[in-house]
């Protein structure tokens, strides 16, 4: 299959279910600037993806693609901090976690077929 726009990204769309599940998870905390870091880091995940597709040419995709997998690192180390303060249960955390680290292997085979 041909990619012809950032949405036909298979990366994209995991990181996408990873942000839904992500705000779901913690809309309802308290602690606003975990809450916050998380939703964030796990959106920075689609975007990067989507503007790194935008741009022009392998070079710069492959260096949003990085970001992306930076990010997904970010939530995969957040979810061990929220686990710790009891934030989330343990099924939460490896569905969510095992979908960071998905997003993160899809991510490295993409950069390396660039």
């Amino acid at each position: 299959m041909q990619i012809k726009r950032f949405e036909d990204i298979k990366a994209w769309q995991k990181a996408r279910e990873l942000t839904l599940l992500t705000y779901e998870l913690f809309k309802d905390s308290r602690d606003f600037k975990f809450r916050d870091q998380i939703q964030s880091a796990s959106v920075s995940i689609m975007n990067n993806i989507a503007e790194g597709f935008e741009r022009s040419g392998n070079v710069e995709l492959r260096r949003f693609l990085y970001i992306s997998k930076g990010s997904c690192a970010e939530v995969r180390s957040m979810l061990y901090l929220a686990l710790d303060l009891k934030s989330i249960n343990a099924k939460d955390f490896e569905k969510t976690y095992g979908l960071s680290l998905e997003i993160s292997k899809m991510l490295s085979g993409f950069i390396k077929t660039l």
